[in-house]
């Protein structure tokens, strides 16, 4: 752990230092203290800040230099930064810089391999006076080994404690925790080492771990989860470096890499909310993870893929190529490329052609093998190009059955509807020019009747043998019954009381009277 304090000033010029590297996007200003109303309404600039602490320290005019501006780094990324923000408090108060009323700046910087913050103050106490700064460096390492001497035994316990409640089934699971915390662990000759500054600071004899792996099935959803939250902060981060800090900072989830800064072989996945560690291979392979090319780069990727594939087999469907894309997690539907959650029309040329490619597939699912067939087939499949489509090279045993079948149906004489038996069988007749086809679209089977030599006039309905007709019995009318009474005067026209009473027996003029049959 170093400490180095900085060049004083009389204009606080660390506070324009500090927020230059917030506007390059390489420091964050992760803690603000005592600075009124500062920032009340909106993010403070860096001109109100050090205006504040210039005010604040002319309370004490003679000190001509009141800025108080030290970095606190560890070595590499030992310390998270929570951890040496908790070590900046330990310190300032050790110092004499967090007393009620202290007036704090607190950067993190991330343009370094190390964790280290910038924290910028006055010299100037609360209450007007100096704040002693006496033999200032020798006593700022004084405070470091007494604070690291008082708590790093017990911090180092205290974490290993609680590594142990994770969920791990291998001892590089554990590695990956107790890294995640900022130690060194290795193994050897049956011991376990812990190291952290530096130092070894607990061994444990490693068949103490036999006792520690969990052993099961891996939280398959919170696995899906991950992969998402990954997939999603991947794309907006520009290295693994950047993309470690926002899962840690977000969501508090570690990723410990194995092999070559630049170029690691794996990854294991530290979840620190739900206390599991995952194999990163299972959620998201290494190489997709550390893809951060821009949305558009991987829809052109995917796009000149597809364009490749159909180089290779210009017959390609999108069902086929949907069998290659899925290891990309990408996929076509109704002429857009879906990948990631995001979405780009694909180019029409490869729209047209794979439209195409699919009425040839169905053309050609049917094993046509004639040009007669080939040809009929490709105005019922909504304009297939003849010329894409492949014949067969001879016909298999289900057409074969197919067609003994129907010449049995064809030789029955007690099937006077040869074209609705057929129908049963789930087949249509059709006529094309000089040939008569019977397709079944369901089985994927077409049969030219012509050809197979079937006798075409069955197709037409026989009629069935007329029946004797039964002589038709005289109606039997019921005596007594008005509607069967025979009216007088039979005899008259259509103006006589006949039709009178023709046309009230065909109506009900009670209905009429009341308005229930009359027409709006």
């Amino acid at each position: 752990m170093i400490a180095t304090i900085l060049p004083g000033s009389s204009n606080f010029h660390a506070v324009g230092y500090n927020e230059r590297k917030v506007s390059k996007g390489v420091a964050r200003l992760i803690e603000i203290k005592n600075f009124g109303n500062v920032g009340t309404f909106g993010k403070p600039t860096p001109d109100e800040l050090a205006h504040y602490l210039d005010t604040y320290s002319s309370r004490n005019d003679r000190i001509k230099k009141a800025q108080f501006h030290v970095a606190i780094s560890c070595k590499g990324h030992e310390l998270t930064e929570n951890e040496l923000l908790d070590f900046a408090h330990q310190y300032l108060n050790e110092m004499g810089y967090m007393e009620p009323g202290q007036p704090i700046l607190i950067y993190s910087h991330y343009d370094t391999g190390n964790t280290h913050l910038h924290i910028v103050t006055s010299r100037v106490s609360p209450d007007g006076k100096k704040i002693n700064d006496h033999n200032e460096r020798r006593r700022s390492q004084e405070v470091i080994d007494r604070i690291l001497g008082t708590d790093r035994k017990k911090k180092v316990e205290k974490d290993f404690e609680a590594a142990k409640q994770y969920t791990f089934s291998s001892f590089a699971q554990f590695k990956a925790i107790m890294s995640s915390m900022g130690y060194e662990v290795y193994e050897k000759d049956d011991t376990v080492y812990i190291k952290r500054g530096g130092r070894v600071q607990m061994k444990v004899p490693f068949a103490d771990f036999n006792t520690l792996y969990k052993y099961g099935a891996t939280d398959k959803a919170r696995a899906r989860q991950l992969r998402a939250v990954l997939k999603k902060y991947r794309d907006t981060c520009t290295d693994k470096e950047e993309l470690k800090k926002e899962l840690k900072s977000k969501l508090g989830v570690d990723i410990v890499f194995f092999g070559k800064k630049d170029q690691p072989y794996g990854y294991i996945l530290v979840d620190h909310s739900r206390k599991m560690v995952f194999h990163g291979a299972r959620v998201l392979a290494v190489d997709e993870l550390l893809d951060f090319a821009l949305p558009q780069e991987r829809f052109d990727r995917i796009e000149a893929f597809i364009d490749d594939l159909f180089t290779i087999n210009p017959k390609i469907t999108q069902n086929e190529i949907y069998d290659k894309l899925w290891r990309q997690h990408a996929y076509i539907k109704k002429g857009v490329v879906y990948f990631n959650g995001q979405t780009r029309p694909l180019k029409q040329f490869l729209v047209d052609a794979l439209a195409r490619n699919s009425r040839v597939k169905w053309v050609e699912s049917f094993h046509p093998m004639t040009e007669a067939e080939r040809d009929f087939l490709c105005k019922a499949g909504k304009g297939a190009d003849p010329s894409f489509v492949s014949l067969s090279s001879g016909r298999n045993e289900t057409y074969r059955q197919t067609v003994t079948r129907m010449k049995n149906i064809f030789a029955d004489a007690q099937i006077t509807n040869v074209k609705a038996r057929l129908g049963e069988d789930g087949f249509v007749v059709k006529q094309d020019g000089d040939n008569t086809f019977a397709i079944n679209f369901s089985e994927r089977i077409i049969i030219n009747l012509t050809e197979e030599g079937f006798d075409l006039s069955r197709l037409i309905r026989q009629k069935a043998p007329k029946q004797p007709q039964q002589p038709i019995q005289p109606k039997v009318r019921k005596a007594g019954h008005p509607s069967l009474r025979t009216p007088k005067d039979v005899g008259g026209g259509s103006q006589s009381e006949k039709r009178e009473w023709e046309v009230g027996h065909k109506g009900d003029y009670d209905r009429i009277d009341d308005g229930q049959s009359l027409k709006m």
